[in-house]
C-alpha cells in the first residue's frame, strides 16, 4: 500500500469536489478505529465513538470492508482517517517508475529510446496533426507555426590527446583513433597510475545459494591478474568471509557484520582495512545501509559486485571493476595530455560541482539533499572529494554552499599546500527561472565564506541543463556512423541559443542506444575571461577523464558527480529514516522522523573516507 502514499483522492461519501493526499494508512481495521467525538455546539459532553458508528450515524452509510485499514488524509499531526470504500484516485496521477515490474520497465524503456529517423517522424507527426501547434485551435487564434525544422550549423572539435601508463611503467600518450564514437581501450596499457590494494577482505553474500555461488578460487586470481596487467598491485585479501543475503535485511546486522570483519583483519594485518569487496547474489535495498556503514561509521571503502560477472570474469567487467577500485584507493586512471584550455599558466584551478537531489514526487516531507564535489589534483584535475548536506524539503538552493565550498578549497590547500587561483563552478539541476537564485544568493554565499584577507580567487559559474526539450539531428544520417546521432564533439552555439548571453549544446558523448540528447551550457559568471571557444573545448575535454570508463561521458564530470553524490545521500537519508525511534501517540511518524533525518551528523563522512572517490 505504500505506493499509494502521496497520491491524491475525491472522497464520495459526501458531496465536494476537494482533493486530498494519502498520508497514510491506519495501523488498525476499520471496526477497531475508535476516538473522541466532541459536540461543536457544546450541548453534549465529549464521547468515544467508532469510525462504523460514526459513518452510520453521521453519513447514513454501512460500511462493507470492516476488515481492511482506513486511508490517512490528514495533514500534519492531524489524523484524518476515511474508509478505503469512500475513496476514489483521481485519474491522471503518474506511477512511480520504481515500482514498475520487470516487463513494464522494460515496455517503457524501449518506447522511450526510438532512433533518430524515428524520433524525427514523430515529431514530426505532432506538429502537424490537427490537435497539435499547427492545427485548427492555433488557426482559430491566427496563430503559424512553421512545419519545418529549422536548420542550424554545428561545429566540431577534435577529441583530446590523453595520457596512460604503459606495460613498460612509462607515460603513454593516447590519441583517439576512432572519431565516430570517441571510445578507446586499455588493451596492452595502463591506468595513469595505480594504487596498490594491500589489505583488502572478500565477503561473499551467495553462500547458500544453491545454482549461482561464487566461485572465489577462481575469481580472486582473475581479477589480481587483470588489475596487474592495467598496473594496479594487488594482495590475496586477508579475510574471507561467506556468509547470505539475509544479512542486508536490517541495518544491525550489516554493522555487526562489517565491525567483525575489520576486528579480523585487523589481528591478520598491520594496518587498517583499505577495502571490503561484496559478492551479492543480487540487487538488494540492504546496499544502503552498507554504503551508510562503511562510510559514515567504520570508514572502509566497500565495491559491490554481482556474483554472475564475477564468476563470468570476463575482461572488460573486470577492467571496470579495476578502473572503480583504482580512483577509490586515490590513483588516476587517464589524464589528459597537455594543459587544460583556458588554464595554460602554473595557477592552480579547483573544479566544483554541485547539485540537489530532491525526494520522490508523492513525498512531503523528507529533506532535500544538497551535494557539493571538488577537484583536489592539479594539473590533472581528475580527483573529486565530496561533501553532502540535508536541507529543507524540496528547497533547490543550497543552503550551505559556501561553507561546503569553503571547506573543499581548505582540503584542496591541504593536498597541495596552496589554496586554487582559479575556480570553476559547475551547478546542475536549475532552471532559468532559478539563475537570479544562483547568481545574487549561491555565488555570493560562496564569495563571502572563501574570500580571505588578499585570497581572491577568479571565479566562473556555469549551469549544466539536461532536462531541456530541445533535439537535434543530422541533415545527413550518414554522417552520425552507425546510430545516425549527432557525433562527439559537436557544439551548437548560433540560431537557438540566447542572442546576447553566453550558453551552448554540447554533444560530448555517443549515443549509442536512442536518440542523443545535448547539454545546454550557460555561463552566468566569467571572472576567469574565458572565449566560447576555450569554454566548449574545456568542457568537451573534461568529459574524457570521467574515472570508470573509457569514452566521453555526456555530463561534464563535476557535476555527474555530484549527482551520484546526492544519490549516495538521498540512501543515507532512507537509513537515517528508517531506524529512528517510534514516535509518540502526540507525534506523526513522518514528520518526527523527517527532522531527525535533517541532523547533519548521520551524514558527515568518517575521516577515513572523506577526501575519497567513495561514490564511483
Amino acid at each position: 500500500m505504500h505506493v499509494l502514499k502521496g497520491l491524491k483522492v475525491h472522497v464520495t461519501h459526501r458531496l465536494t469536489s476537494q482533493k486530498y493526499t494519502i498520508a497514510g494508512f491506519s495501523d488498525q481495521n476499520t471496526r477497531d478505529i475508535t476516538f473522541t467525538l466532541e459536540d461543536r455546539e457544546g450541548e453534549n459532553p465529549p464521547r468515544e465513538t467508532g469510525l462504523v458508528e460514526y459513518f452510520r450515524e453521521k453519513y447514513n452509510r454501512e460500511l462493507r470492508y470492516q476488515d481492511m485499514p482506513c486511508v490517512d488524509l490528514g495533514k500534519g499531526n492531524r489524523k484524518n482517517y476515511v474508509p478505503m470504500e469512500f475513496c476514489v484516485l483521481v485519474e491522471g496521477q503518474r506511477y512511480p517508475k520504481e515500482h514498475l515490474d520487470r516487463d513494464q520497465a522494460l515496455f517503457l524503456k524501449q518506447i522511450s529510446l526510438p532512433r533518430p529517423r524515428e524520433r524525427k517522424d514523430i515529431i514530426y507527426g505532432m506538429v502537424r496533426s490537427e490537435d497539435g501547434p499547427c492545427g485548427v485551435v492555433a488557426r482559430n487564434f491566427g496563430i503559424e507555426v512553421k512545419k519545418d525544422m529549422t536548420r542550424l550549423l554545428g561545429r566540431g572539435m577534435e577529441p583530446p590527446v590523453l595520457k596512460v601508463g604503459s606495460s613498460t611503467g612509462n607515460v603513454m600518450v593516447l590519441r583517439i583513433n576512432d572519431k565516430d564514437k570517441c571510445q578507446w581501450n586499455l588493451l596492452g596499457k595502463s591506468v595513469m597510475e595505480g594504487m596498490p590494494l594491500n589489505r583488502w577482505a572478500l565477503i561473499d553474500f551467495t553462500a547458500n545459494d544453491r545454482y549461482n555461488k561464487l566461485n572465489p578460487d577462481r575469481f580472486i586470481p582473475n581479477l589480481r591478474a587483470r588489475c596487474y596487467n592495467l598496473g594496479i598491485q594487488v594482495e590475496d585479501p586477508v579475510v574471507c568471509r561467506f556468509t547470505y543475503m539475509n544479512k542486508f535485511s536490517s541495518l544491525a546486522t550489516i554493522q555487526e557484520l562489517l565491525d567483525s570483519v575489520v576486528k579480523e583483519a585487523s589481528r591478520n594485518c598491520k594496518g587498517k582495512l583499505q577495502l571490503i569487496f561484496c559478492v551479492m547474489s543480487g540487487r538488494h535495498d540492504g546496499y544502503k545501509y552498507l554504503k551508510w556503514v562503511s562510510e559514515t561509521q567504520i570508514g572502509v571503502l566497500t565495491q559491490c559486485c554481482l556474483v554472475g560477472i564475477a564468476n563470468k570474469g570476463k575482461d572488460q567487467d573486470l577492467a571496470n571493476i579495476a578502473l572503480k577500485l583504482n580512483c577509490k584507493l586515490g590513483g588516476s586512471n587517464v589524464e589528459l595530455n597537455g594543459p587544460l584550455p583556458g588554464f595554460e599558466g602554473d595557477e592552480h584551478v579547483m573544479f566544483v560541482g554541485a547539485d540537489v537531489n530532491h525526494p520522490k514526487a508523492f513525498n512531503a516531507s523528507c529533506p532535500s539533499i544538497a551535494a557539493v564535489v571538488a577537484s583536489v589534483n592539479w594539473p590533472a584535475a581528475n580527483r573529486y572529494v565530496a561533501r553532502i548536506c540535508p536541507q529543507e524539503h524540496r528547497k533547490e538552493k543550497i543552503v550551505n554552499f559556501g561553507a561546503m565550498c569553503l571547506d573543499l578549497v581548505n582540503t584542496y590547500a591541504k593536498l597541495n599546500k596552496v589554496k586554487p587561483k582559479k575556480i570553476v563552478v559547475f551547478r546542475d539541476g536549475v532552471s532559468e527561472g532559478q539563475f537570479d537564485m544562483v547568481l545574487n544568493e549561491e555565488l555570493l554565499d560562496l564569495k563571502n565564506a572563501i574570500y580571505e584577507g588578499n585570497y581572491r580567487p577568479t571565479i566562473t559559474l556555469v549551469v549544466a541543463q539536461k532536462r531541456h526539450q530541445t533535439r537535434l539531428f543530422l541533415e545527413n544520417e550518414r554522417d552520425g556512423g552507425a546510430s545516425g546521432n549527432v557525433p562527439p564533439g559537436t557544439v551548437v552555439d548560433t540560431t537557438i541559443v540566447h542572442p546576447f548571453e553566453f550558453d551552448f549544446y554540447l554533444f560530448s558523448h555517443y549515443g549509442n542506444l536512442g536518440t542523443s540528447k545535448s547539454t545546454h551550457y550557460y555561463c552566468l559568471f566569467d571572472e576567469n575571461k574565458f572565449t566560447s571557444d576555450k569554454l566548449q573545448k574545456l568542457i568537451y575535454d573534461l568529459c574524457y577523464t570521467f574515472a570508470r570508463c573509457t569514452k566521453p561521458v555526456s555530463l561534464v564530470p563535476p557535476v555527474y558527480y555530484a549527482d551520484l553524490v546526492a544519490y549516495r545521500g538521498r540512501q543515507y537519508q532512507e537509513v537515517v529514516m528508517e531506524f529512528q525511534p517510534p514516535p509518540s501517540v502526540s507525534s506523526s511518524s513522518s514528520s518526527s522522523s523527517s527532522a531527525a533525518s535533517l541532523n547533519e551528523r548521520f551524514y558527515a563522512l568518517h575521516p577515513d573516507v572523506k577526501d575519497t572517490m567513495f561514490f564511483i
